[in-house]
């Protein structure tokens, strides 16, 4: 059975960790040769990788950087003669919950650096080499939070992120009939270690937002990777433009 991913060269950003960890092992074990960018540790994810079997390179990547972004898109390329998929991953929480007036313009900026700014640098730099396969499929992680805000979230984050709506949904249109799609991935609070460090690691914060998604728990990096690699995947060859929540109901509540 042909695996999904066979002969496909994919990028995560955020690898080392978390969902972007998930996903790039994942299409690795289903035929995907992985560039793993982080700014740290991705290479325990190509470890991973290698273990069961796959392929990938490890680079370190600072996703504020504009030339770190543009050397791993080229070393990518180099390496592997292309790109046909991407998974821009990496983010930030930044702020914590304070209100508007509390947030200082450093951590806005960071947090406008990594959750858009960011974003549109990836892409900026993948789309011309998927161009030049005849198309491609790009996925970007924004958050229930993208959907609809929450006072239990920085103000720059739910801002950051109804950014990048706005900013992949203009690129889905714009590349739309060059063959490339471009989704967003909203997910709830999900186990990783971004979110065990801040919003699980206070029990009453954890209790407080675990109430507000009605499946009545915490979401596992594995669920929303199953939906990265479909939209990634040709099945969803009619979907671009969409922005799908992977957050047990949240948003509904």
């Amino acid at each position: 059975m042909r695996k999904r991913f066979e002969s496909k060269v994919v990028v995560v950003t955020g690898g080392a960790a978390g969902i972007g960890q998930s996903a790039a092992v994942a299409m690795a074990s289903e035929g995907a040769r992985v560039v793993v960018a982080d700014v740290a540790g991705a290479e325990e994810t190509l470890s991973k990788i290698r273990e069961k079997g796959g392929e990938g390179l490890a680079i370190r990547c600072d996703v504020r950087k504009a030339a770190d972004i543009r050397s791993a898109i080229r070393t990518c390329v180099e390496t592997y003669g292309g790109l046909d998929c991407a998974f821009n991953n990496a983010g930030i929480n930044g702020g914590g919950m304070v209100p508007l007036t509390d947030l200082d313009e450093g951590t806005w900026n960071d947090v406008m650096a990594v959750n858009l700014t960011a974003v549109f640098l990836c892409m900026k730099y993948e789309i011309p080499e998927m161009l030049k396969k005849g198309g491609g499929a790009i996925v970007n992680t924004s958050s229930a939070a993208g959907i609809k805000s929450s006072p239990d979230v920085s103000p720059a984050y739910n801002a950051s992120k109804h950014g990048l709506h706005g900013l992949s949904k203009g690129a889905a249109v714009e590349y739309a009939s060059r063959g490339i799609r471009i989704n967003v991935v909203c997910p709830g609070l999900i186990r990783t270690p971004m979110s065990e460090n801040s919003l699980l690691a206070d029990p009453s914060i954890a209790r407080s937002i675990i109430a507000k998604h009605p499946i009545g728990r915490v979401g596992e990096p594995e669920e929303v990777t199953s939906l990265v690699l479909w939209l990634c995947s040709d099945e969803a060859s009619f979907v671009t433009g969409a922005m799908i929540p992977v957050d047990g109901g949240m948003v509904l509540s």
